[in-house]
């Protein structure tokens, strides 16, 4: 299987653990009549059309560079993880709008324990599949993939602080019932806790769509590679700039998708040969393929001794 279909077969993974958990909360929201819950599969509904685009998105993404696309498909990640931001956000007011509605209009939830167990056993499909793809997605360099399996596992975070209101308005009422305290209380006493949980829902949905776009909008501006992943670089660089008396200046680097470029100015004695150059070339982008699973290198060989070689 090659590396293309094996990482689209991780999305088609998705798209099931997105399937399976909307039709187990919304079988928990019609159990509970929790809006909390109904907020919980509606993100899920957003979790199946991400899966969707990145199955899309992973498969042409693995296209090889051609002469309409000389630098490759990968940009195209950005795609995906943009228009989940958007979507997330989108969820996030309609989720909003939903708590409003009901904290001006509680209603007692219904058969608490049941949906809890529902909703519990949504979330560990979720759990375990979003572990797969950040595992997958960094061991394999596909920010597509990583994106989706934390985007996952935020859902995973947000169904726990959903059940655990559940659970404590669920303990509060029961408790009420027994001192025989639920006509003083009445439904504002605690079922207000349900609306007021999706509202922070919301808000933390929100923040990782806003999180997601800016990483879409990093990407298309052609930002530079992670600080550490840049030193990684200078190291190798300085390294030769010592040990064979070279020079470099111009060093500039970009991410696409999973994959790095970078483009450097090496300056050698002048009375070097040519493949004595050229070979020197081809041992320094050697040892930082070594560093990198997928990088662009493009290096430019210049005398040390020419003033014209430090201008840039």
């Amino acid at each position: 299987m090659s590396q293309s279909n094996s990482l689209t077969a991780y999305g088609w993974l998705s798209i099931a653990a997105a399937l399976s958990t909307i039709a187990l909360k919304s079988y928990a929201y019609w159990l509970t009549d929790s809006v909390g819950l109904l907020s919980d599969a509606l993100e899920s509904l957003i979790n199946l059309v991400a899966a969707i685009i990145m199955v899309i998105v992973l498969s042409v993404s693995a296209r090889p560079p051609d002469d309409s696309h000389a630098y490759g498909h990968e940009k195209i990640e950005y795609f995906s993880s943009g228009a989940e931001g958007i979507m997330i956000v989108l969820a996030a007011c309609s989720i909003a709008f939903a708590a409003w509605e009901r904290l001006w209009h509680p209603q007692a939830l219904q058969q608490l324990d049941l949906g809890i167990a529902v909703s519990v056993f949504a979330s560990l499909i979720n759990l375990t599949v979003a572990r797969i793809l950040i595992g997958v997605g960094r061991s394999r360099q596909s920010i597509t993939l990583e994106a989706d399996g934390k985007h996952l596992m935020t859902d995973v975070w947000t169904t726990v602080g959903i059940l655990g209101g559940i659970a404590l308005i669920a303990v509060a009422n029961r408790y009420d019932r027994e001192l025989a305290l639920a006509h003083q209380l009445g439904l504002a006493g605690w079922d207000v806790l349900d609306p007021l949980i999706a509202f922070l829902v919301a808000v933390q949905i929100v923040w990782a769509g806003f999180q997601l776009i800016t990483r879409t909008v990093a990407g298309l501006m052609d930002a530079a590679m992670a600080p550490d992943e840049v030193r990684e670089i200078i190291q190798v660089l300085e390294h030769y700039a010592v040990e064979r008396g070279i020079a470099y200046h111009a060093l500039r680097t970009r991410y696409a998708g999973a994959r790095r470029f970078m483009s450097v100015h090496v300056l050698v004695p002048g009375g070097w040969s040519v493949q004595q150059g050229h070979d020197l070339l081809e041992e320094i982008e050697s040892r930082l393929m070594d560093c990198f699973d997928n990088i662009d290198i493009d290096t430019h060989l210049e005398p040390i001794e020419d003033l014209a070689s430090w201008e840039h």
